[in-house]
């Protein structure tokens, strides 16, 4: 069973997203993804779809594929990390 202290340590869906986006800034495998944000392929599978519905990422299909934060996903992540900001001062 996890303590109160495990719980506060776990992510928020909106921190694993931001690290996907951070990640595939300049266009990632998902290999690099899964290991970079510590998730599974399952996990990975689940947040892409997601992201991609929103227009966050472009996910470029075949062989090799390549995940890319859009212009609107950059723009998360920096709401997002100035959000972060102003909360921990």
């Amino acid at each position: 069973m996890l303590s109160k202290t495990g719980l506060s340590q776990r992510r928020s869906n909106l921190e694993i997203i931001a690290e996907i986006l951070r990640i595939a800034r300049r266009g990632a495998r998902k290999t690099r993804i899964v290991y970079g944000a510590n998730l599974n392929f399952k996990m990975l599978r689940e947040y892409l779809k997601k992201l991609e519905d929103a227009g966050l990422i472009t996910v470029s299909r075949g062989e090799g594929s390549i995940v890319k934060t859009t212009k609107k996903g950059h723009e998360f992540l920096q709401r997002f990390y100035g959000l972060k900001e102003l909360y921990l001062e």
